[in-house]
């Protein structure tokens, strides 16, 4: 069985043989001992000959529930009538949807219907190819990782083959830009004259700033002194391409609270744009489409470079828009693991990791539900710093409700 895998940001691997699943923190180690000699028939696209050995009893508790999210996730993710209800609402299961004051509903829904519009429209499509094409530097390629390859085989010479996705060739030097071009067409197609939106590592900022000077639109970016000071080389190059840098006291949680309220204050010039899958409806589903051209490139690439799909997609996951630009296009492929790597910090159990899907715990932030960092008097802790802020205080900040395990105030 020939395993393709594929990690992003992205690497691409392929492996001939289907395995268990494999607990995030121990990939690596699979992949540099357990490679048995054994062959089996091809079942996928055709790599490398080699399987991962694992059994069902060496996996944690939390791994061998893999295959039950993975069923959930489709579940939720298939094109019936409740899921598009569902999507439809910016709900995915219990997730996402929109919790802010109700003087937002109506910017959102007039925001929601015009993104629902683009996707269907040709001429916004065929602008947003050509900037994409020329402007930011797609596709990018699929690039063969022969010396990563060579370093995993084991004695046998057998091992997976690794690809990487080279989203850091992209204008700007990351996948940013994708969503940030889409977003400013969309502003400007809306009569917006300016827009806000909040960095962390500088990213987003500089890919928003690129965008904004492409297109004539005023660009206000938030950005936290903390990563200001760490990211001075993103913070210059924010400055050249024409976009004014607030320093907010804080890490990326500060900034995006201060972005939103800005954007609050100056709704009619204004739009505020989300380089991550968080805040309200519909900004996750909007980073999830515009950054999907990953996943469609890699699938495409895939099949020209080997004849089949990757077998394991792999991504960073720091605030999703990497991991979905890429996830999304093989989210419904059965036989395509995805696994999403978070930085454990300095220890899964310290306390001080930003595991927030592996350790978080439910709540409402920043207009949306999502997994968050808690303790047991249910502040919101720095996903950098562990700095603890009140959670009903920073989602009355945000303009949010705030939600403390399930009751609402």
């Amino acid at each position: 069985m020939s395993c393709t895998k594929s990690f992003h940001s992205s690497i691409s691997f392929h492996c001939e043989n289907y395995y268990s699943p494999i607990c995030k923190s121990k990939l690596f180690s699979y992949l540099n001992c357990n490679w048995p000699s054994r062959m089996v028939k091809d079942k996928s696209s055709k790599v490398v000959r080699s399987v991962i050995s694992t059994t069902q009893d060496t996996l944690t508790s939390r791994e061998t529930n893999i295959s039950i999210r993975r069923s959930d996730i489709l579940r939720l993710t298939d094109e019936d009538e409740t899921g598009q209800v569902l999507f439809n609402a910016g709900k995915f299961g219990r997730f996402g949807g929109i919790f802010v004051p109700k003087t937002l509903v109506s910017c959102l829904k007039k925001l929601d219907a015009e993104f629902n519009m683009v996707r269907c429209d040709p001429e916004f499509q065929a602008e947003l190819a050509i900037a994409l094409r020329d402007y930011v530097g797609r596709e990018t390629p699929l690039y063969f990782a022969q010396r990563l390859t060579d370093y995993y085989k084991n004695c046998m010479g057998e091992g997976p083959d690794i690809y990487v996705k080279r989203e850091d060739l992209n204008h700007g030097g990351a996948h940013k830009i994708n969503n940030a071009i889409a977003q400013a067409m969309l502003a400007r197609r809306m009569g917006r004259k300016r827009v806000v939106a909040a960095t962390g590592a500088g990213q987003h900022g500089v890919a928003t700033a690129a965008a904004c000077a492409k297109l004539s639109l005023e660009c206000t970016i938030f950005m936290g002194n903390v990563d200001m000071e760490r990211q001075s080389k993103n913070v210059v190059l924010m400055k050249h391409l024409g976009a004014q840098v607030i320093p907010i006291e804080g890490t990326f949680k500060d900034a995006t609270s201060e972005a939103i309220r800005n954007w609050v204050g100056d709704l009619d010039n204004s739009y505020y744009l989300s380089g991550t899958a968080v805040g309200p409806h519909p900004s996750p589903s909007m980073v999830r489409e515009f950054q999907s051209v990953i996943g469609k490139e890699t699938r495409k690439q895939a099949m020209e470079k080997w004849g089949g799909k990757p077998d394991v997609v792999v991504a960073c996951v720091g605030s999703g828009s990497n991991a979905l630009g890429i996830f999304h296009e093989f989210v419904r492929d059965e036989d395509v693991r995805l696994i999403g790597i978070e930085a454990a910090g300095t220890g899964i159990d310290s306390g001080k990791h930003s595991a927030t899907l592996a350790k978080g715990e439910i709540g409402v932030y920043h207009g949306a539900m999502s997994y968050l960092l808690q303790d047991d008097d249910v502040p919101i802790r720095d996903r950098k710093r562990n700095q603890k802020t009140s959670n009903g205080e920073v989602g009355r900040e945000a303009g949010c409700r705030g939600c403390v395990r399930g009751k609402w105030f």
